[in-house]
């Protein structure tokens, strides 16, 4: 019996294990793994033939021009993910570059495979966090040139220009291919759109505002 038992325990910390392991990017079983394309979908990319990689799989020149900001939240995302940066496929990093016009918004978002550790190059910004259910504690902090902010993994958080120039970030991620779903777009932007009586409900808004705020972001 006892023998049973711990067959059970051994086989449930394995099963942790897995569910724990696969929570995260896979390790490479091999120096280098360069993604390519494929036919077929995969959890990830496969890999580049190690005799056919070049330095330049491992190069990527899309984070050193400024993003445009004119647009309506005054902020632009470059990335640099395993779908602009090949070379960064099983490593488990990525990075983005977020330019903003005077008092524009990184609006609140969520990644939902990586933590996040940010930098500002230049600039002073607002940058923010809020924990999960039940306690929704929000964490904020103004960052000077310089200055570092982390974001946890898969929790809603922003940045906000409050200076009277441009600024620019820099952010490094816990994944090859973090996600980001950004709040207003996924609510009111969706396809097809969620019922407003849902909405409309859940933000206490009247139905009007939900169907005005739908109509804008689709």
């Amino acid at each position: 019996m006892k023998k049973g038992v711990s067959f059970l325990v051994a086989v449930a910390f394995m099963a942790l294990a897995s569910i724990l392991t696969s929570a995260f990017d896979p390790s490479p079983l091999q120096d280098i793994c360069v993604g390519i394309n494929d036919p077929l979908f995969v959890n990830g990319k496969f890999c580049k033939d190690p005799n056919l990689t070049v330095a330049d799989d491992f190069f990527y020149q899309g984070l050193k021009n400024p993003g445009d900001t004119q647009n309506l939240v005054g902020s632009s995302v470059t990335f640099a993910t395993i779908e602009q940066f090949p070379g960064l496929n099983t490593l488990g990093i990525s990075m983005v570059r977020i330019d903003y016009a005077p008092y524009g918004v990184n609006t609140p978002h969520i990644h939902p495979r990586a933590a996040e550790i940010f930098t500002v190059l230049d600039g002073t910004l607002l940058a923010g966090f809020v924990t999960s259910n039940p306690e929704h504690r929000f964490f904020s902090k103004v960052l000077n040139k310089g200055d570092v902010f982390a974001f946890p993994v898969g929790l809603l958080h922003f940045q906000y220009n409050i200076g009277h120039t441009n600024a620019v970030a820099i952010a490094a991620l816990s994944s090859q291919y973090p996600g980001v779903i950004t709040i207003a777009n996924t609510t009111f932007g969706s396809n097809p759109p969620i019922n407003p009586d849902i909405l409309a409900k859940s933000f206490q808004l009247d139905k009007k505002v939900v169907q005005y705020l739908q109509a804008r972001f689709q």
